[in-house]
């Protein structure tokens, strides 16, 4: 796990829309960079639905939402359209960005161990620089909490 402090990994990914999405193209943004683990499920689409309801409010504090799983780029197009998402939907289907920020963890289902994506939102500022890091977050009130602490 990455933590506040460390200059954020570089990477480029597909979007929604097929098309190239980098993190270096932000800088002079904040980047809301939060991982989830699967489009269409109860804690995600709560999730994504209210960061797109304050879309506007992150906007103005000159702050990019970005969602990243390892979803393809298909089942994010089909998930933005569904939910009226207006932000990045970041496909990582070989888990490349998803192991590089440390968010592929063991996880436990009915006492039952299993790899997957811990939900975790890391906050980059302006210079690429991690400023925090929201780790096994709760969907529900996750978007204003960070929003808060912008």
């Amino acid at each position: 796990m990455l933590q506040p402090g460390q200059k954020a990994p570089l990477f480029t990914l597909p979007d929604q829309d097929g098309k190239e999405f980098s993190l270096a193209s932000q800088a002079g943004k904040k980047v809301v960079l939060y991982f989830y683990p699967k489009d269409n499920t109860s804690g995600c689409t709560k999730e994504a639905q209210q960061f797109q309801q304050l879309s506007q409010q992150f906007n103005d504090k000159n702050a990019v939402i970005v969602g990243i799983s390892k979803d393809s780029i298909q089942s994010h197009r089909n998930f933005a359209d569904k939910y009226r998402l207006q932000f990045t939907l970041l496909a990582d289907t070989d888990k490349t960005v998803i192991e590089m920020y440390g968010v592929w963890q063991e996880k436990k289902l009915y006492g039952k161990p299993f790899m997957g994506v811990v939900r975790t939102t890391y906050v980059i500022d302006e210079n690429g620089y991690i400023t925090n890091v929201y780790e096994k977050v709760k969907a529900d009130g996750h978007a204003e909490q960070v929003l808060c602490q912008l």
